[in-house]
C-alpha cells in the first residue's frame, strides 16, 4: 500500500482493535516493511494518537487511552451496528443518553454511504424491540434531521399535529431538543407566529432544513429547560405539586433525577434534601421514578401520591408472593405516611 494517507488510515484503524500489534503483521497486512510502520506509527503520534511500543523482537504497537478521543475509524458492518444501536435507542426518550445519542446518530447518518443507510434503513424496519419506553415512538430521521438543522443554525420545516388534530406547516428557528424521559420536545422560534414555541416530536412530520442560516435569538428565561418545562405545563392538566424530601445530599439527588424537574435544594439544619416540582404525569409514572432515584424519600404532598405510592408498594408486596410483606409495608406506612424506602 504505497498513498500514505489511506495507510495511516488503516493502520489507525487495525490499532484500534483492542489488541496489541506485532511490528512484522502489521508490516505485512499493509505490504510494507517494518521500518515504515514505524514512520507511520511516529506520524500517528504527531496528530495526537497516543500509539504505545513495547520493545523486544517483536516489537508490538497498540492505541491507549489518551486526553481526547481521537476520530475512529469503523469498517462497514461496525458503522451499521453502531447505527442501528443509536436509531432504537433515539426513536424513544431514553434519559440521561437521550441527547447525546441523537447528536451521534446525526453524525454518523451525515457520513454514512448510501448503501449502508439502506443497510441501516432495512435492519431498522425489519426490528421489533422486546423493550420500549412508556413514551411516545418517534422515526429516528426526524430526530436527526432536527438536531442537524439546530446544530447548523439552519431554518427549519416541517408539518405539525397539534394536540386537537389540527395541522399546519411551520418554518422555525430550532434552537435545542429537549426530552422529558418520555417525551421529545423541541424548541424553536416560529417566524410566522413571531414568537417561542415549544413542539412534540411525535407530532411532527417530513422535516427538511431550508439551508437558509440564522443568528441564534435569546430564549426567553435564558434556560431551555426551564422555557420547556414552563411550556408543557403550561399545555396539560391537571398539574400537580409535587414535596419530596430525601435522606441524601443535593448532589446525589440531581444525579438520579430529570433535570426538568428542578433543581433540589438542601433540607433543614443541613440534613438531607428537598425537591419540588410540578407535573402533569400520572401519579403512578412519578411514584415510579422516585422509586427508581434509588434513594430514600417522604412525600409531602400531593396527598393522592401518597396514596399512589402505598397502593403501588402493596401491589409490589403482594407480587413477591408473601402476605408478609404487604403486612409489613402497612405497617410502616401507619408508622410514617408517605415515606417509600429508595
Amino acid at each position: 500500500m504505497t498513498d500514505t494517507p489511506a495507510r495511516l488510515l488503516t493502520l489507525l484503524s487495525l490499532l484500534q482493535t483492542p489488541r496489541e500489534w506485532p511490528g512484522r503483521e502489521l508490516a505485512e497486512r499493509l505490504g510494507v516493511s517494518s521500518r515504515t510502520i514505524r514512520r507511520d506509527v511516529d506520524r500517528l503520534r504527531a496528530l495526537g494518537y497516543p500509539v504505545e511500543a513495547t520493545l523486544g523482537a517483536e516489537g508490538g504497537y497498540r492505541l491507549v487511552a489518551g486526553a481526547a478521543l481521537p476520530p475512529l475509524v469503523l469498517d462497514d458492518e461496525e458503522a451499521v451496528a453502531i447505527a442501528v444501536g443509536l436509531r432504537a435507542g433515539a426513536g424513544h426518550a431514553i434519559e440521561g443518553v437521550e441527547e447525546a445519542s441523537v447528536r451521534a446518530l446525526a453524525k454518523l447518518e451525515q457520513v454514512l454511504p448510501a448503501r449502508l443507510r439502506h443497510r441501516v434503513g432495512t435492519l431498522q424496519a425489519a426490528t421489533v424491540p422486546l423493550t420500549r419506553g412508556d413514551g411516545a415512538s418517534i422515526d429516528p430521521h426526524t430526530l436527526t434531521a432536527i438536531a442537524g438543522a439546530a446544530t447548523a443554525r439552519e431554518r427549519l420545516r416541517f408539518a405539525y399535529r397539534a394536540g386537537d388534530g389540527a395541522a399546519s406547516k411551520r418554518l422555525v428557528e430550532p434552537y435545542r431538543l429537549v426530552s422529558t424521559g418520555r417525551r421529545w420536545y423541541l424548541a424553536a422560534y416560529d417566524l410566522d407566529r413571531s414568537d417561542w414555541r415549544t413542539f412534540r416530536v411525535d407530532r411532527v412530520s417530513e422535516p427538511f432544513a431550508t439551508g437558509a442560516r440564522f443568528t441564534p435569538r435569546e430564549l426567553p428565561m435564558g434556560d431551555v429547560l426551564a422555557f420547556v418545562a414552563q411550556a408543557v405545563r403550561g399545555r396539560q392538566a391537571p398539574a400537580y405539586r409535587v414535596d419530596v424530601s430525601f435522606a441524601a445530599t443535593v448532589e446525589q439527588v440531581a444525579a438520579v433525577t430529570p433535570a426538568w424537574v428542578g433543581v433540589p435544594e438542601p433540607g433543614p439544619e443541613g440534613t438531607g434534601s428537598r425537591l419540588r416540582f410540578e407535573t402533569s404525569e400520572t401519579l403512578d409514572w412519578v411514584a415510579v421514578r422516585l422509586a427508581l432515584t434509588g434513594l430514600p424519600f417522604t412525600i409531602h404532598s400531593p396527598e393522592a401520591l401518597v396514596a399512589a405510592a402505598g397502593a403501588m408498594g402493596a401491589r409490589l408486596a403482594a407480587g413477591a408472593g408473601t402476605g408478609a410483606g404487604e403486612a409489613s409495608y402497612g405497617a410502616r406506612e401507619r408508622e410514617s405516611p408517605g415515606t417509600w424506602g429508595g
